[in-house]
């Protein structure tokens, strides 16, 4: 018999996510994913109780262009990964993806040996295609993931806008996958996704072995010319092979040395603080969003100024000091 989120104590909830029971788990995901004012409540009880028990595992970001074969190499390394004795965590960031879509959730059924192991959690995205739920939510979910014992928390997204920024404030390392074909590859590239990334992998190297060299020459000096984020690391190139597992041990030997050099250094405890402190600015910037369109008095006026907008009857900067004085105007 399914158990009702309105059910379930907190108590309950948190005894089953520290005794790492799965359905409690996914619960507990789906209690931080409710836009239900009071499951929102309930949730931030149990995550206050869960967070002295979070915190330890290694939080890994994985983008890269569309067909790159991310979903095939997450599978390779997480399956690698709990062999080598980790518990492993998929999630998705797809802010444009609903529950029937996605990256991790539409390929989920083709990660068959990942998503029966006992020692991996896969989770796609929430449904809300609203960037700063989806980011909650994630967030939310990797303390979850962590109380429960797992040890290694990887976080796919599908690599377009604003979601390999998001991911990368949420993770300690973030890996931007490639392809070989790089002359033409490198003009579409952002120059954005190349510097957050701490580590390029150029996937598919079983597949496009002529053009791996050049690819990987190619990767090197765009990564040469930026701007290091830390004077303690800067970004290799490896290749891989998502197909066979081809150079995953290696790969993982350049994020565990990554992982060492900046606990070390003090950089690993800032980047997480200085995370946690981005996440609040975001927080207090989608809540009084959230406040401002809830408004009454913006809400009956909105329609009627956008319509006056669009007819180009008032600018864009008198409307909104329309609204702003509506929403600042005293309760009657």
């Amino acid at each position: 018999m399914e158990v009702s989120l309105k059910d379930i104590s907190v108590a309950d909830l948190v005894e089953g996510v520290l005794a790492s029971d799965r359905a409690t788990i996914g619960r507990a995901i789906t209690l931080v994913e409710s836009r239900n004012t009071a499951h929102q409540a309930k949730a931030q009880q149990v995550l206050q109780e869960l967070l002295p028990h979070a915190g330890k595992a290694q939080r890994v970001g994985i983008s890269g262009v569309p067909g790159v074969g991310k979903s095939t190499f997450i599978e390779n390394l997480g399956c690698w990964l709990t062999g080598e004795g980790h518990k492993v965590a998929v999630l998705a960031v797809d802010p444009s993806s609903n529950r029937t879509g996605g990256s991790i959730l539409g390929d989920k059924t083709r990660m068959d040996k990942l998503s029966i192991d006992i020692n991996a959690f896969i989770r796609p995205s929430p449904s809300s295609g609203v960037l700063g739920g989806v980011a909650r939510a994630t967030r939310e979910t990797i303390v979850i993931l962590e109380a429960a014992g797992f040890d290694t928390v990887l976080v796919e997204t599908v690599g377009t806008g604003q979601s390999e920024t998001m991911v990368a404030d949420m993770v300690d390392f973030f890996l931007v996958l490639m392809l070989p074909g790089a002359g033409d590859e490198l003009q579409g590239i952002k120059k954005g996704i190349l510097e957050l990334a701490d580590m390029v992998a150029v996937n598919k190297a079983d597949i496009f072995e002529k053009k791996l060299k050049q690819a990987m020459r190619e990767y090197k000096s765009a990564l040469h010319i930026l701007t290091d984020a830390s004077p303690t690391w800067h970004p290799p190139v490896v290749a891989c092979a998502g197909l066979t597992g081809e150079g995953v041990p290696e790969l993982w030997a350049h994020i565990e040395k990554h992982k060492k050099l900046m606990a070390a250094s003090g950089e690993r405890d800032e980047r997480r603080v200085n995370q946690r402190m981005t996440w609040l600015h975001a927080q207090i910037r989608d809540r009084l969003l959230d406040d401002f369109f809830r408004s009454k008095n913006v809400s009956s006026a909105l329609s009627e100024i956008e319509v006056s907008l669009r007819n180009s009857e008032i600018t864009v900067s008198n409307a909104t000091e329309q609204l702003l004085a509506l929403r600042n105007k005293p309760k009657s």
